[in-house]
């Protein structure tokens, strides 16, 4: 290869990285503390590192496979090797076996290789390599841990109690008493010269903002051209594409040592609408029938069979029914809180679920992503009476069943 890149540059900056890697430090941490030792590494904000890593997220999960790479590979800050070494039995790590071996087992669906044929795998290893890569390259000698001490021609311990010098002090430059080296320097009678405030630096203006915001535009109509010609090209994945430019104007701007910031009030609300329309589905949202729904039906004829809404609450007290009959019902929200009370001698099969939110289902409850409750109960009398079976879904939101 031509000019400064060649591969033996690539892999020399490769080990440097490996034998100076980022360590994960106990403060600053969201997580595992994996973006803190980067940006404290390297010397960058850690807003930028985080971004960074949940804009690789959007692209078929790979910022979830290097984050959890490095959990295993970076050593916490008073570890003496990474959670995979100490597994191999090559020194002491804080993280305990089991979690190690978790975080072992979850690489492999983080890979996509048994859902997109691995692709989040061979695009999540090169985009994360070339970035070490320019990382490394452009910011490697900041911050470096400090190097082991020698003696001449042999390692000293780092825990003996003193540590042997490797040069002839400035009184002895002959090294004639070698043995007299550990005695202090003697002082000068030279007054110290007085402290002299540094100027001010005036910060210069970067255009790194501005090339990146008219990269995302490019970006963008190009985008809407190519819509028409392929499919993929849907609103979820251009505005991945826009997330990652911002990200990557951000991560240059960090290594030129200004400028990018100023994007991060675009990156994150973009990132979390990114999230959101990727983890959501709002097929069953219909912009017709968005508002609240409340009803109390007081015989079984009264009550339909399916109550919905796209946004808003249905509210549903069936406690008002006789205690003989059958009734099936379905309640189903796509932006907003099911509620519905039934009597206390009722026997109830009830089915819960919530793609986002929490369930509350009789004595049971689930929280979190696609939460999804099953009961069957006879109530306080036991079996017999009015029978009751219920369906009560929301998209995003709360669901809960209770007894009046």
């Amino acid at each position: 290869m031509s000019g400064n890149i060649s591969a033996a540059n690539v892999e020399e900056t490769l080990r440097d990285f490996w034998a100076t890697r980022p360590r994960r430090p106990h403060d600053g941490r969201k997580i595992a503390g994996v973006a803190a030792g980067i940006a404290q590494r390297y010397q960058i904000d850690p807003v930028i590192v985080r971004v960074a890593f949940v804009a690789m997220a959007l692209c078929n999960g790979a910022g979830v496979l290097i984050y959890l790479l490095g959990w295993l590979l970076l050593a916490q800050a008073d570890d003496e090797v990474s959670a995979a070494e100490s597994l191999l039995g090559r020194g002491r790590s804080s993280t305990p076996t089991a979690l190690t071996i978790l975080l072992g087992i979850a690489v492999i669906p983080a890979t996509g290789f048994f859902v997109d044929g691995g692709f989040t795998m061979v695009g999540g290893v090169l985009l994360s390599v070339g970035s070490i890569y320019l990382l490394h390259r452009g910011r490697g000698q900041l911050n470096r841990p400090d190097a082991p001490a020698f003696t001449v021609g042999e390692p000293v311990s780092t825990d003996d109690q003193t540590t042997a010098r490797v040069s002839p002090p400035a009184w002895d430059p002959l090294g004639a008493a070698p043995f007299a080296w550990d005695l202090p320097e003697p002082s000068s009678s030279t007054p110290a010269a007085p402290v002299v405030p540094a100027p001010r630096q005036v910060r210069r203006r970067s255009r790194v903002g501005v090339a990146t915001f008219g990269a995302a535009m490019v970006t963008l109509a190009g985008s809407l051209v190519a819509s028409s010609y392929s499919p993929w090209f849907t609103f979820e994945h251009v505005l991945g594409l826009l997330v990652a430019v911002f990200g990557a104007g951000m991560v240059l701007g960090a290594l030129r040592g200004n400028g990018g910031r100023g994007l991060l009030w675009l990156v994150v609300p973009m990132s979390v609408l990114g999230v959101a329309l990727t983890s959501i589905d709002f097929d069953g949202i219909n912009p017709d029938r968005i508002g609240s729904t409340n009803a109390k039906p007081t015989s079984v004829e009264q009550v339909d069979a399916r109550y919905t809404t796209s946004i808003g609450e249905v509210d549903l007290d069936l406690t008002g029914l006789p205690n003989t009959g059958s009734v099936t019902t379905e309640v189903e929200v796509g932006l907003g809180s099911a509620k519905v009370r039934v009597p206390a001698d009722a026997d109830v099969t009830v089915t819960c679920r919530a793609e986002l939110g929490s369930v509350a289902c009789l004595d049971k409850k689930s929280d979190g992503k696609d939460s999804h409750v099953e009961v069957s109960s006879n109530g306080a009398d036991g079996e017999g009476g009015l029978k009751i079976v219920l369906d009560v879904r929301s998209e995003v939101g709360d669901v809960e069943v209770s007894r009046g």
